[in-house]
């Protein structure tokens, strides 16, 4: 399977996107169709040169000024534009995004009566169900977005002179959980709009992930910047058909808590949202007795988890590993049926699939066959062993 990465250097727009995706390989003559099909608009693709970089441009025609519609007026046009189900679906939840940013900044909670404004035009509607459509039809198994430049300074718009990124923008970046960085180039170079579709399909990655290009795309901004104005979007062969996924790695020593406090500990940080909880035997200078905490954490929990430890612990620092991705298998939870001692017992076991859903590992859920056992008077071991061999002619 193939995957998406885009690296915004120089900002996304709505319209960066959709050319970008084009310049990957989607349909231009398919999307224009149903960009033309959706909205009242014309659109016009075209190769440009961006500061040496060869790039494709996308312009969508506005016949006629519009007037501010509101998000339910925007949804009925999503909804009457006959898209396919996963076209629909991305331009709703992406056009939500917005709605649910501008509602957080205004302090409007009734989205039924919000206004748009330059994101409720008809340009807006062509890129996000452009842009829904091409990047479905790259058909991707997976979408990353590296840290974007969001540019500087101040915009002016309908609502006044505003800050970059702008409210609404930093919102969606901050719900989306995307990675941003300032530019030194004094303009706004993520759209509301880019910002939301970025949101909608990427997942958020320092770096590109580990893997062969087997294609490279741009798509062109309006402006002339000081650098290339453009998106680059690239398609990876990825290594190992490995799931790549985001963490950090807390650490601490702890040389005097007793082994009641830290076996409660354990629970309370699996149960705040830890991934994993690993409380290893040390020996620190003078010879004392100690452990060293160590948790693996999603980046957005790793503060609340490092304060629960120096506070049940007394600890004065928690350090954060550098290293923050790892490779792993897609897993998901299912129920099987296992006959043991003329009895039938039900049981969870956890299926592991590459990307490609080749079968990795299957793995019953101790819970579950500690129970079994006690029921049936089977040995845990022999049990987690049955089931397991159920679940791999099932699942296999």
């Amino acid at each position: 399977m193939k995957t998406l990465v885009f690296n915004p250097f120089s900002g996304a727009a709505g319209d960066m996107i959709l050319a970008c995706a084009l310049d990957l390989g989607a349909d231009r003559k398919e999307v224009k169709e149903l960009v033309e099909a959706s909205a009242p608009v014309s659109m016009d693709i075209r190769e440009v040169m961006k500061k040496g970089i060869r790039a494709l441009d996308v312009r969508i025609n506005v016949p006629e000024k519009e007037h501010a519609r509101t998000y339910p007026e925007i949804v009925d046009l999503v909804k009457a534009a006959k898209l396919s189900h996963k076209v629909e679906a991305s331009a709703l939840n992406i056009f939500l995004k917005m709605a649910e940013a501008e509602a957080a900044v205004h302090g409007q909670p009734d989205l039924e009566k919000l206004h748009f404004h330059e994101v409720g035009q008809n340009d807006a509607l062509a890129d996000v169900i452009g842009s829904s459509a091409a990047i479905h039809s790259l058909n991707c198994s997976s979408v990353y977005c590296t840290p974007i430049n969001v540019g500087s300074g101040t915009i002016e718009c309908a609502h006044g002179t505003l800050p970059v990124p702008a409210p609404a923008t930093l919102e969606i970046l901050r719900r989306g959980k995307l990675y941003f960085r300032g530019g030194n180039v004094n303009k706004e170079l993520l759209t509301p709009t880019g910002a939301a579709i970025l949101s909608h399909f990427a997942k958020p990655v320092e770096a590109f992930p580990q893997g062969r290009a087997i294609a490279v795309g741009y798509g062109a901004g309006d402006a002339e910047l000081p650098g290339p104005n453009v998106l680059q979007g690239v398609l990876l062969e990825p290594d190992a058909h490995l799931i790549q996924d985001i963490i950090e790695v807390l650490e601490t020593n702890a040389d005097d808590v007793s082994g009641e406090v830290l076996g409660n500990l354990f629970e309370e940080l699996l149960s705040m949202g830890a991934r994993d909880v690993a409380i290893i035997p040390a020996t620190m200078k003078k010879g004392r007795p100690a452990h060293i905490i160590k948790v693996i954490a999603k980046p957005e929990d790793s503060a609340k988890l490092a304060r629960k430890i120096i506070i049940e612990t007394g600890s004065l620092g928690v350090r954060v590993m550098p290293a923050r991705h790892r490779l792993m298998a897609a897993r998901n939870i299912e129920r099987i049926k296992v006959e043991l001692e003329g009895q039938e017992f039900e049981t969870a076991v956890k299926i592991a699939r590459d990307s490609e859903g080749v079968l990795l590992n299957i793995s019953a859920e101790f819970e579950d066959c500690k129970m079994i056992a006690k029921l049936s008077g089977v040995p845990v071991r022999e049990v987690m062993r049955r089931a397991e061999e159920v679940a791999r002619k099932l699942f296999s």
